[in-house]
């Protein structure tokens, strides 16, 4: 205590982890987001599935794009095909108006009466009616197109401003007011403009088969408009009874534009179509209106007959009826076949989206498995290495640490991750390490065990020489006269002692508990004067104890070592003409003890560091062996629940010792006091204890006492004596003693006897008799022999009152001591049969060592459990 070693160059004790602290944490550093190293395990496998998932959504996103723009562009090129019906409707209606709108204007041109242009009126009404119920379907039916491509929209947009100029020219027809081509003209843009909308469904470069089909109406479609106009021009000339000038040319035109659609037609139809079209062309009442088309041919120099209008617009509206009827059942196949195409291409993409979303979600279901299951193993595992290493591995070496006896196999639990991939090779790996780390932790305890047992036998040898010095060392003593060569074996005999304590601090450190027992209770100040006896500068403490407190006898002889190695850490790290002051007092139900020195100091942070290591016993260790001071004060303390702490003075270091209450115990009878020892209690003290007035046995103890590095001050008259080192505290002899000598002769000093801790706690009843606790036994008055009572009483002084004071166990001295006549003379014993007699108790030692079990037992548990 005071000015110890440098704690800077010393390592600071970690304290143990309690075996029952169950949290598991991690190790926690600072991780960057940025760094892919260091992000979680979850969000690797996270990454590793999304990045693959995400490119194959892509792919499929764009592959599904375009699967739905042609499913799209199908479906609007099958409706735009579904509403060819409408548009050839129209038409056929626009025709029958147009044609017979010609034969009326040429027949009003010839005669003009108002009951003609009634007549003429009559006739086209309901042929106008029935062209305006025919686009009106058709706009019904072209609503949902609204939204179709530019195209279709601009080609129907174009229908509806022609049909508008029909309707704004059918005013015209009964005045005839304008010419035949003018209101024709109309009515060939708008049929023209519908034939355009009627060729726009358009299914894309890789749809053949599709551009075909349309091809194939349209160019029937052509057919029958060429078939109409002939109609138109024939039907005029029938009601005007004459061709006009252009009319052949126009005639001739119209035929050869014909003879090419037709040929058009037959190219791009299928051979069904072109059966059914051979067919109604071989039909009656085709073959009657050609008849009647082919008298209109010029023939050589004969001139073209005009046709009956009648006849030749019943013959005419029967074949333009063939070619309505073979153009719907053409647009039908054409109609159809869109639509399967359109059905089959949404099938298509249907199946392809739903392939790739069945693809895409059996992916991530798998994924998720797998990475779950990945990240679940990984889991398991981080959490079993951590509990390993945190848990389950520091509690195995805290229960190794622990032990004292010897210890069966330590089971290691098993992988917890029974895969057969590399993460379950990796936890096998890891309860490999686990396993390794007990095998090496139980061979360690097994050394460790070991070293402690060689520590205590090597501790239990010493200490039986340093007994055996001790005894040979009081027979030195009691035959010695010169007190020169007596206060050398006195300190012999001080260090014999300390030597003894040095062997204890050993079994301490072998964690054995020490040999020197007692079975009634010790007083507390009795306890603090053994321990100062225990050490080197012992002159220098001083005692003040006021109170009646007494330890349990098994505690004794700890607390004796605990308080000597405080006492002498105080009186090493102090100065030598400085005094150590011991406190002792009741603190509560326990009790408390403050050794004060007056050193130079300990900093505060090797107050925290001591002050820990007093708290938390460390292991036993080389930096443990360096201080083992501390490492001896700890272990006592926790052994027996004594709490030691350190603290800063006023000039050194204070030292606070609280004792619990379980360690205190009653005042023991009077009846059990020992006899007193004579290096206690000799003559000479209990003459000087007659002559101190009210100095008591502890106010002896705290007199002043020759303190190291200075001389003595003169004593005064008549002091006590130390009852530690057996000196007059100062002053002549007794004047009884002087009186006997002859003036001129030297009077001789009184013999001091060196204090020990089992003189004070337990002294002996003599030199031939002992005490409970002495090495020769009990006397004969322990054992109920009563002696004959002393002539003298021996009392301690007189106290304020002027009673005397008893002297505990001084009577008895005089009782059990038998006289000097009467000693039994001392026999040696025979070598040989010491020697045969150890020879016998070494080989029992060895037989007994070499049958002890290599097992090793884990310690009970305070409920008494085994751990």
């Amino acid at each position: 205590m005071g000015a110890g070693p440098d704690p800077a160059r010393d390592a600071v004790p970690q304290p143990r982890r309690s075996p029952s602290d169950d949290r598991v944490t991690p190790h926690r550093r600072r991780r960057s987001r940025f760094r892919l190293r260091d992000w979680r395990m979850g969000t690797k496998l996270a990454t590793v599935l999304v990045l693959p998932s995400v490119a194959f959504l892509v792919l499929a996103g764009v592959q599904t794009r375009g699967l739905v723009g042609q499913t799209t562009a199908l479906s609007d090129f099958a409706q735009q095909v579904g509403i060819g019906r409408q548009i050839s409707t129209a038409v056929d209606r626009l025709q029958q108006e147009r044609d017979r709108s010609a034969g009326e204007l040429a027949a009003l041109r010839r005669a003009g009466s108002g009951a003609d242009r009634d007549a003429a009126v009559a006739a086209l009404k309901p042929l106008q009616d029935a062209s305006d119920r025919a686009m009106s379907d058709l706009r019904a039916a072209a609503e949902p197109l609204a939204d179709a491509d530019a195209a279709w929209r601009v080609a129907y947009s174009e229908v509806l401003e022609a049909y508008d100029q029909v309707v704004y020219i059918r005013a015209a027809v009964p005045p005839a007011v304008l010419s035949s081509d003018t209101v024709l003209s109309n009515y060939h843009r708008a049929i023209a403009a519908l034939l355009n909308l009627l060729a726009e469904p358009s299914p894309g470069d890789d749809q053949r088969a599709l551009t075909n089909a349309v091809l194939r109406y349209v160019q029937l479609s052509r057919v029958k408009e060429l078939s109409s106009r002939i109609r138109a021009e024939l039907y005029a000339a029938a009601r005007a009874g004459r061709y006009e000038v252009d009319d052949q040319v126009n005639l001739t035109d119209l035929r050869a534009q014909q003879l090419t659609a037709v040929g058009a037609f037959r190219v791009a139809a299928t051979a069904d179509q072109v059966r059914r079209y051979d067919e109604t062309s071989v039909d009656p009442a085709f073959i009657s209106a050609a008849r009647l088309e082919e008298q209109t041919l010029p023939s050589g120099t004969a001139e073209p007959a005009v046709l009956p209008a009648t006849q030749w617009w019943a013959a005419s509206e029967q074949r333009q009826e063939l070619f309505r009827q073979l153009e719907s059942a053409v647009l039908d196949d054409a109609v159809r076949q869109a639509d399967d195409a359109s059905a089959r291409q949404l099938r298509d993409t249907l199946l392809v989206a739903g392939g790739i979303v069945g693809v895409l979600l059996v992916a991530v279901l798998i994924s998720l498995l797998v990475g779950r299951s990945v990240a679940r193993s990984m889991r398991q595992l981080r959490g079993q290495a951590l509990r390993i290493a945190q848990v389950e591995l520091p509690h195995t070496l805290d229960r190794l640490r622990a032990v004292d006896r010897p210890v069966g196999t330590i089971d290691v639990p098993p992988a917890v991750v029974d895969s057969q991939d590399e993460i379950g090779e990796l936890a096998e790996a890891f309860v490999a390490v686990h396993r390794s780390a007990v095998d090496v932790a139980v061979e360690q305890a097994m050394m460790r065990r070991n070293v402690n047992a060689m520590f205590v036998n090597l501790a239990r040898r010493s200490q039986v020489l340093v007994e055996r010095q001790l005894e040979l060392l009081d027979e030195l003593e009691r035959e010695e006269s010169d007190p020169d060569q007596l206060e050398n074996l006195f300190k012999l005999d001080h260090l014999a002692a300390r030597m003894r304590r040095n062997d204890e601090s050993l079994l301490v450190l072998a964690g054995t508990e020490s040999s020197r027992r007692w079975n009634r209770p010790v007083g507390l100040g009795a306890v603090l004067l053994a321990a100062s006896a225990e050490i080197e500068q012992y002159q220098r403490v001083r005692h003040d104890s006021r109170s009646d407190l007494h330890v349990v006898g098994h505690a004794v002889g700890d607390l004796v070592h605990l308080f000597a190695e405080l006492l002498e850490n105080a009186t090493a790290f102090s100065r030598p003409d400085t005094v150590v002051r011991v406190v002792a007092g009741a603190d509560g139900r326990g009790a408390f003890v403050e050794i004060v020195d007056q050193g130079l100091g300990m900093s505060p942070a090797a107050l925290a560091e001591a002050n820990e290591v007093l708290a938390e016993p460390p292991a036993a260790d080389v930096a443990a062996s360096e201080r083992m001071g501390l490492f001896v004060v700890s272990h006592l303390g926790a052994r027996h629940g004594v709490r030691v702490r350190l603290r800063g003075g006023q000039d050194g270091v204070v030292a606070r010792i609280v004792i619990p209450a379980e360690l205190l115990a009653p005042a023991p009878a009077p009846g059990l006091d020992q006899p007193a020892a004579p290096r206690m209690l000799t003559s000479q003290v209990a003459a000087a204890s007659r002559l101190a007035p009210g100095a008591g046995p502890l106010a002896t103890a705290t007199a002043e006492l020759p303190v190291a590095g200075r001389r003595p001050p003169a004593p005064p008259a008549e002091l006590p004596v130390s009852p530690l080192t057996g000196l007059p505290l100062g002053g002549a002899p007794p004047a009884t003693e002087a009186a006997r000598r002859t003036p001129g002769s030297t009077v001789p000093r009184p013999r001091p006897v060196p204090g020990r801790a089992e003189d004070v706690l337990a002294p002996a009843a003599g030199a031939a008799g002992g005490g409970w606790f002495s090495r020769q036994g009990p006397s004969g008055a322990v054992l109920g022999v009563t002696s004959p009572p002393a002539a003298t009483p021996v009392t301690g002084g007189t106290n304020e009152r002027g009673l005397p004071v008893r002297v505990p166990m001084a009577q008895l001295t005089a009782v059990t001591q038998p006289a000097a006549p009467d000693r039994p003379a001392r026999h040696e014993p025979d070598p040989e049969a010491v020697g045969g007699m150890l020879s016998r108790y070494y080989g029992g030692v060895r037989r007994a060592e070499a049958e002890e079990t290599t097992e090793m037992y884990l310690p009970r548990d305070e409920g008494g459990r085994r751990q």
